[in-house]
């Protein structure tokens, strides 16, 4: 038997958003629009999501670029 109480919650997000996405896509093949967007203002707002993303990662990320930095995480055994 399944015991719901173990799926954990990142699985029943993932589910979610591919019944939300499966319903979206039957909507579309009978010529509704479910989605009150534009392909623009998704392409827009996609974009706009993506490079917030990667602003946070490379700010996150340890980057160093400087040869001193560098040198001294490879001194420290850190590289």
């Amino acid at each position: 038997m399944l015991d719901f109480r173990q799926i954990d919650g990142a699985t029943w997000a993932r589910f979610i958003v591919l019944v939300i996405a499966l319903f979206n896509q039957v909507l579309t093949m009978f010529g509704l629009n479910p989605l009150p967007f534009s392909e623009k203002q998704i392409y827009e707002g996609l974009t706009a999501v993506f490079t917030v993303l990667a602003t946070l990662i490379a700010w996150w990320k340890d980057n160093d670029i400087k040869k001193e930095t560098i040198e001294k995480k490879q001194k420290a055994g850190l590289k």
